[in-house]
Order: structure tokens, then C-alpha cells, then sequence
């Protein structure tokens, strides 16, 4: 079917000017690669880099929604604009996904100020999905102050939030896995702060002290580096909330007092720029495919006149 055409000049004012709906329609064009996405991004641009984005993780279980809800609250009482980004996992049957959190999140839907955007992975790995780094330029330019991404639960591999927020908290729960658990899954290396939700169970001290020793063991103990805090809490019960807001104040206080915003902003924008060139890239090596060019190559490798390498280069050279 013919994309619809879209007025993104009129667009993109009345997401300036908050209206949720044109916010909603800029969001479908980036989820489906519209033809207009182009010009959307390049009216956005001038109008984004204002928003905090903090990045909410963890494994499932651990209560991100719950202290995702109860953030947005702390954050509207000082005034702020919040967007939401929940990534939920996509079926792998019918590629659909279940957009549970916005049914936790009901304290808030009818807030005009804050704005809650349902996202499916899509089966992209890293927790998030792939149209994420778009969606929070929308958000940015809509005037939201504060953005929180909440991430698909995450195993022992999927860590990519931490290129794209600017402050990271990791949710853990007491029985979920110990300090050792922790340093597999590689969180100890992206969290900004570490929460250890559902702190009225019993082995939330020992998880507490587990977390304390092994960031004393990292590379984070240099005068003038960021060191993760350890926070208990009781989201479900708002128990904790005022450590957790303290403890993300304290980060932005240290982010801007530092070159580390810009330095993450930098990275952020350069794999956002490496991952729309290598998916264009693709997309001409499939007209390669189309056009039989890449099967011959294919045929030549299999038949012992060429190598990969070989082959793999000349795809290269018909791509520039």
C-alpha cells in the first residue's frame, strides 16, 4: 500500500505544542520507516538535546514498572514533563506484544503532561527496540523534561540502554541472583545506580552488601569518577523513592560538572548515525541478492573459484 502523506511541517509544530496526538502519529512514522521519516528528523533536530533520559533495567520480576510509576510521580511534583518509552517483548508467533505496562501505569494516563508510549522489541535484542533512539528525539522535542526508558527484562547480554540514557538504574530483587549474578550479566559496568527493589524480603541486606563489594572492586574508585550508589526501596509502597530521586540529582549534578553528558551524548548520536548507515547497507546488499549478483558470488565461493573474502569485497566495491 501507498504511505500516506504526511504534513510534517504542521506536524511536528503541534507535537511542539503538546498535543499527544501529533506526538503519537510522529512515533508511528518512526516505527514505520516512513518515507517521510527524513524530513520528520531534520524538522526535529533544532528542537532536541533538552531532555534528561534515564534508563530503567533489569531482569523481569524486579519491579521496573512500579518504580518506573513511582518516579513519575517524584518528577511531576517538581513541575517536569515526563515521557515514557516502555519496551515490551514482541511474540515471536505473531509479533505482537502483550504493552503490559501501560496497564501498571494507570496513575498517569490521564496526566496531559505526561506522556506513555508502548513500544514492541520486535525481537531486537539488547532490551530495548531498534526505532528507540527516534522515538526519544520526538519525546526530546515535544518539550519533555525528564524521558524514562524502561527496558524488555534482560538476561545476561542485553545491556544496551546504557548507550542510550544518559543516567542508568538497575533494578535487582533479593532471591533474583547474587553479587557474582550481577558481574555476569555485566550490569555493574552500565549502572549509574543500583536499586534493590522489594527490599522488605528477606535477603535484601545481603544483596545490598553483595553489590557494595564487588563496585569496590571495579574501576569506578578513582577521585573524580562516578561510584553507583546502592539503594533499597519498596516501589509498590513508594518506601525509598526520595534515595532513589536524591541519588539521580547527585548524577546529573556530577554529569554536568564533568565532560561525561557530552562524551555520552557523542557515543549515543555515533551509534545512532553507524546503525541508520549499516541498515541501508543491508538494504543494498539485498538489491545485490535481488538481482542475483550476490548468488553468483555465493556460487563462486562454494565452487572453489573465489574466497569470502574475496567475494565479501566485491560487494563492498559494487556498494561504492
Amino acid at each position: 500500500m501507498a504511505a500516506r502523506s504526511v504534513d510534517v511541517p504542521a506536524l511536528v509544530a503541534a507535537a511542539r505544542a503538546g498535543s499527544p496526538r501529533a506526538v503519537a502519529r510522529l512515533i508511528s512514522l518512526v516505527e514505520d520507516a516512513h518515507p517521510a521519516l527524513r524530513e520528520v528528523m531534520a524538522a526535529l533536530a533544532p528542537h532536541t538535546g533538552h531532555a534528561h533520559v534515564i534508563g530503567l533495567t533489569g531482569s523481569p520480576g524486579v519491579g521496573k514498572s512500579t518504580s518506573t510509576t513511582t518516579m513519575v510521580g517524584a518528577f511531576r511534583a517538581r513541575g517536569k514533563r515526563v515521557g515514557i518509552l516502555a519496551v515490551d517483548p514482541s511474540s515471536p508467533f505473531s509479533g505482537g506484544a502483550l504493552l503490559g505496562d501501560r496497564v501498571r501505569m494507570q496513575d498517569h494516563v490521564l496526566d496531559p503532561e505526561v506522556y506513555i508510549r508502548s513500544m514492541a522489541s520486535r525481537g531486537h535484542l539488547g532490551g530495548l527496540s531498534w526505532t528507540t533512539p527516534q522515538a526519544l528525539r520526538v519525546l526530546d522535542a515535544a518539550g519533555c523534561d525528564v524521558i524514562l526508558v524502561e527496558t524488555v527484562g534482560v538476561g545476561q547480554s542485553e545491556v544496551e540502554v546504557a548507550g542510550l540514557a544518559d543516567t542508568t538504574i538497575v533494578l535487582l530483587a533479593p532471591g533474583m541472583g547474587d553479587g557474582i549474578q550481577a558481574a555476569k550479566a555485566g550490569i555493574l559496568e552500565i549502572g549509574d545506580l543500583f536499586v534493590v527493589n522489594k527490599a522488605d524480603r528477606d535477603g535484601a541486606d545481603a544483596t545490598v552488601r553483595d553489590l557494595r563489594h564487588m563496585i569496590s572492586l571495579g574501576d569506578r574508585t578513582e577521585p573524580g569518577l562516578w561510584r553507583p550508589p546502592v539503594v533499597k526501596t519498596v516501589a509498590a509502597r513508594g518506601e525509598g523513592l526520595d534515595d532513589v530521586m536524591e541519588a539521580v540529582d547527585k548524577h546529573v549534578e556530577w554529569l554536568s560538572s564533568s565532560s561525561a553528558l557530552r562524551q555520552r551524548r557523542l557515543a549515543r548520536a555515533g551509534t545512532e548515525i553507524e546503525a541508520i548507515a549499516m541498515a541501508a547497507l543491508r538494504s543494498r546488499i539485498a538489491s545485490l541478492r535481488h538481482d542475483e549478483s550476490l548468488d553468483r558470488l555465493a556460487a563462486d565461493v562454494v565452487d572453489g573459484r573465489s574466497d569470502p573474502y574475496a567475494a565479501a569485497d566485491q560487494v563492498v566495491a559494487a556498494l561504492t
